[in-house]
């Protein structure tokens, strides 16, 4: 998911997704008013947005751990976003929900705490 991201890619990265992904980035709280994208068609409206709101975004993964609740499964990284005046270069979690070998469900918090919280894992 993140090498189709950095490329770009859409089909590459709608391939990996639940044609009903569930997806809440961080820029939907400049996007969408904090509503999660859905579907592909969402994705799509997605790529748009990033696009338009941050004309470079790069995300670094870092470290990788599965056995959380749900079968869900834990990045840690950062991230790396310019535009609109605005530069953010932070620590940032995903939690992912698979189902049948697909992304269900992604949420990316703006910190590692948060994200440990989400996927049911404490710190240290």
């Amino acid at each position: 998911m993140f090498a189709a991201f950095a490329e770009r890619d859409f089909g590459a990265l709608v391939e990996l997704m639940d044609p009903e992904v569930d997806f809440l980035p961080v820029t939907a709280n400049l996007t969408t008013g904090g509503v999660p994208y859905r579907g592909h068609d969402g994705v799509a409206r997605y790529f748009e947005d990033v696009a338009r709101v941050w004309p470079e975004l790069r995300l670094f993964p870092e470290e990788y751990r599965d056995g959380a609740p749900d079968d869900c499964v834990l990045v840690l990284g950062r991230v790396l976003a310019r535009g609109g005046g605005m530069i953010l270069d932070r620590p940032t979690g995903w939690v992912f929900a698979m189902r049948d070998g697909r992304i269900a469900r992604l949420r990316v918090y703006g910190s590692h705490e948060e994200a440990l919280e989400a996927a049911g894992l404490r710190i240290g």
